[in-house]
């Protein structure tokens, strides 16, 4: 899908660009695989917020979309591709034998009329799901289960793939997106092929306003603040920051500081940090 840049008629309009949907279905979504979305503006159960600059923003439904692709052996048929405002990625419209219909997560080249399938089985071809044991080694996928049966977690985004690496005593070695190396069980479901929309990451907003469309408030930098907001604050003129490194409106260090917890289950499963020199 490539990218739509738009005549410089203001000086919005000469930084903005915006993905080609042409080739989308325009039929809209399907009615019954929608589902209301509430918005909370980053706040929590106890209101208080905590994902800051979050607000406003358009109107959308949730799009269910089918995870686990559970219906093994069962052949369907692409009835579109459609755009979902609710994630970077395109989704595909499936129609199974019985009938049903269901959303997956649209891979890169999957088009209207194709056939999908998931199980076992299945050919390794675009857009089928099989366990990560049946795929060969070199195999590019997406949609991966971190546990069996619980639904794809991993490289989900636009333009987002892994590589199956090895497999050895029941478990898949997967190369990530990020470059961490990890180890799935070989019974996780993947599905083949890199995500849809693979031009997300050069799509250039433009305007202030088209973020405030997304539901994103203005952020503004702690170094511009006063003492009493903002750890940074204070000073005259463009002052530095006066720590030792960069800190969260809280004090606590961030940016590049490293947050995971020691010691968690699943470390004996990474082989190879994303940060590894």
């Amino acid at each position: 899908m490539a990218i739509r840049i738009y005549k410089p008629t203001s000086n919005a309009r000469r930084n903005m660009s915006v993905t080609d949907y042409t080739q989308l279905s325009k039929d809209g979504p399907e009615k019954s695989l929608l589902a209301p979305i509430k918005k909370h503006s980053g706040r929590n159960s106890y209101g208080r917020i905590t994902v800051r600059h979050r607000g406003g923003g358009n109107r959308k439904k949730y799009r269910i979309i089918d995870f686990k692709r559970q219906k093994v052996g069962m052949t369907a048929e692409v009835l579109g591709i459609e755009y979902d405002p609710n994630r970077s990625a395109f989704i595909a419209l499936l129609q199974y034998e019985d009938g049903t219909k269901s959303y997956i997560t649209a891979p890169h080249g999957l088009k209207k009329g194709d056939k999908v399938t998931s199980g076992a089985e299945a050919d390794i071809k675009v857009g089928n799901a099989l366990p990560l044991s049946a795929i060969p080694t070199g195999t590019f996928i997406h949609n991966i289960e971190l546990y069996p049966g619980k639904g794809a977690q991993i490289a989900r985004s636009a333009g987002i793939m892994a590589q199956l690496m090895a497999k050895e005593n029941g478990y898949a070695l997967v190369r990530l997106p990020s470059g961490e190396l990890r180890n799935f069980p070989d019974k996780c479901i993947a599905s083949i092929g890199q995500v849809s929309n693979i031009d997300h990451e050069n799509v250039k907003i433009g305007k202030a306003g088209r973020k405030r469309h997304l539901g994103w408030r203005p952020t503004v930098r702690g170094s511009v603040m006063n003492p009493n907001d903002h750890p940074h604050g204070g000073g005259e003129g463009k002052s530095p920051i006066g720590r030792p490194g960069p800190v969260t409106p809280w004090g606590k260090p961030t940016l590049g500081y490293r947050t995971r917890k020691t010691h968690k289950a699943s470390d004996k499963l990474i082989v190879r940090r994303r940060n590894h020199k």
